[in-house]
């Protein structure tokens, strides 16, 4: 899993997305674990994994949440 701090997020932000569509990026804020980023298809195989329903399907395939 490669780590990246917030800061390099912000800055790097299409590097973070290219890297996530690899592999998951752990992004860390002071120093500590804060959030990992995942592409669509990991986020749906591990969705489906733990059995979830597809009620979110729609917001992943980009329908917006009025910012949140």
């Amino acid at each position: 899993m490669k780590t990246m701090s917030a800061r390099e997020a912000k800055n790097g932000f299409g590097l973070m997305i290219d890297t996530a569509r690899a592999e998951p990026v752990l992004i860390e804020k002071h120093g500590r674990g804060a959030v990992v980023v995942v592409s669509v298809e990991e986020y749906e195989r591990l969705s489906v994994q733990c059995g979830h329903t597809d009620k979110n399907a729609a917001r992943v395939k980009g329908e917006t949440t009025g910012g949140k």
